[in-house]
Parts: structure tokens; sequence; C-alpha cells
């Protein structure tokens, strides 16, 4: 992970734009000075790279000048689709890159939109490209339409499927809803926990801000996750944590509410008002959705896909292992 010069709250009740924003934090420095700063990929939001000047800013949210280029966002051949037909796509998406669009980027221009991909464009993108490259045809200028299931954080990677019609769209989220459809995830944490299933209600503001749980049972939503050790090396494990319920970053709070947040977690290192330090030196969230298990809309058939861990995170599961040794 990139090394830190200079971060920042935005504690403004009506922040602007990142470039006024980091003007105002470095006093002497030009407008030419902090686009460069962009440019040079050395800025970070909340932990994930910027690179776009109209990024409006919301309060609470962290800014980090780096000391070094933060890589490259994720473009359409990181991702991998891995199956396609007229009802649903199931896709892998690549850490850094975010499900779906925010409403507040809807109306950006296609080359903005370019810069810092979708998975959902990306995946409607490589489907019409494969598709010209079957029938020998040109590429439409129309992409096929995707339609949204769930989502995974941006830092996190692995499957997430998309429907293609609003029929395949309602069965396949009542599968979800029911309990039907099987999600397991990959993950590292220091330390080691016990075997167990989690369940607690999460709120939108656990008292400072972040999502979590609350004491009071009546409280937000139920979330539910049964958590498992794969293995230990040395001072890690890697567990499997398979998902009852989907609420959003809901591992990501278990975990550190349990005092054992996911290695390279920057937002949730701990229980309430508790920092946690990290030495493991990931290299970004270590956190993969390995499994996804559905039933087809229409034709009933088990739909099972598994995949491994990326290479960026193999590599660090190597490292652990070696160290341990």
């Amino acid at each position: 992970m990139s090394s830190i010069e200079l971060q920042f709250k935005i504690e403004a009740k009506q922040p602007g734009k990142i470039l006024a924003e980091l003007r105002r934090h470095m006093p002497g420095k030009s407008w030419s000075d902090v686009r460069r700063l962009l440019q040079a990929r050395l800025i970070a939001i909340n932990g994930v790279l910027c690179i776009d000047e109209g990024r409006t800013l919301t309060p609470g949210e962290t800014i980090r000048i780096c000391g070094q280029p933060l890589p490259p966002p994720p473009a359409d051949d990181d991702v991998a689709v891995k199956y396609v037909d007229h009802e649903l796509v199931i896709a892998e998406k690549p850490s850094g890159m975010t499900t779906l669009r925010r409403h507040t980027e809807l109306s950006w221009s296609e080359s903005r939109r370019r810069a810092q991909p979708t998975l959902d464009e990306s995946v409607a993108r490589l489907i019409a490209r494969h598709a010209a490259l079957r029938t020998g045809q040109r590429l439409r200028q129309k992409l096929p339409r995707l339609l949204s299931i769930h989502r995974i954080d941006r830092d996190t990677s692995g499957l997430v499927v998309f429907a293609r019609n609003e029929k395949a769209q309602q069965l396949i989220i009542s599968q979800f809803a029911e309990h039907m459809a099987v999600r397991k995830y990959l993950c590292v944490i220091q330390g080691s926990v016990a075997d167990q299933t989690i369940t607690s209600q999460l709120v939108r503001n656990r008292g400072d801000g972040l999502r979590g749980s609350s004491s009071d049972k009546l409280a937000g939503q139920q979330a539910v996750t049964h958590v498992r050790t794969l293995r230990t090396l040395g001072q890690y494990s890697e567990l499997e944590c398979t998902l009852e319920t989907g609420r959003t970053n809901q591992i990501r709070i278990h975990l550190a509410e349990l005092g054992h947040p996911v290695c390279g977690d920057i937002k949730y290192r701990g229980p309430l008002n508790t920092l946690l330090n990290d030495s493991s030196n990931s290299p970004r969230l270590a956190l993969h959705a390995s499994v996804l298990r559905l039933r087809h809309p229409v034709t009933d058939q088990i739909l099972d896909f598994h995949t491994s861990w990326p290479l960026d995170m193999q590599r660090f599961l190597n490292g652990l292992r070696v160290a341990s040794r």
C-alpha cells in the first residue's frame, strides 16, 4: 500500500469538488499543482484512487495524498465474464472497480466513464465485443442491458450476477431474499477466530458515522454471517464466510467487531471507538467473493461458480505462508 504524505477529513457541511478542497488544505499550491496530483494517481478518497477532477465531496470523507502512485483503475480487460445467456450474466469483478455507477455519476460523459469504468458497463462492452467477433459484424453502438441483482464492495473482488430482463431480475432477487442463493467469500484476518455464526442488527450509524451493530434488537436490519477457518498462516488466518443475509459491508463489520478486521481494510479497523493496527502489508482489501450458486430463472438448473484468489492476493498469501514457516 502507498505511503501517506498528507491526510485530512472533510469537515465542511457543503464541501466543494476535489481540486478546490486540495488547494484549501495545501496552501501555496496552484490549480495546476493539485491537478497534476490527480493525474499522477496520488490522490485517494476513502482509500480509493481518484483521478476525476470533477468529483464532488461529501462531509466525512477522508482525502489522502500518497507518496507513491496508486495502481491504475481496472479496465474492461481486467473483468472475466464467466457465463452469459439471454437471462443472466455472471462475471468476476476485479478489486478497485465499483459494481454499479453511483446515481450522481449517471450524467458523466462517455470519456469520463471510460476513465473509471463500472462492472456493469465493462461487462456490457465485453458481451458486445464478443458478439461482434462471433458474428463478424461491426460492434453495435447500443450495448446490451444489464439489471442489478446485488453488488460487492469496490475493493472486494469476485463473482457478481446481473439479469438481462425484468422477469429474470425479480426471480433471482427472490432467491437472494429467501436465502436460496449461496454466496461465500474468502478473507484474511490477523489472529484467529472460532468457527461460528455471527448475528447482529446492523444500523447506518453505530455512533461514529460508520455502519455497525446495534444492541437494539428492533433497530436496523438483521445480518447473519457464518465463519469457518480454512487455514492458519502464522499470525494470520484465511477464513470462509458464508452470507445468510447480504447487508452492506456485512463481513467487514462483523469481523472488525470481533476484533479481527479483514487485512487491508482501512474503513473498519475494530469495534466502536477502537483502532486496531494492520501490519499485514496486504496490497488491498483481503476479501474475495469466491462462490455463487443459484437456480437459473428459466431452466431451474443449478448454476454453481467458484473462483480462487486473484494473483495479487495469491502472492500475498504465499508471503504469509513462507513467513509462517
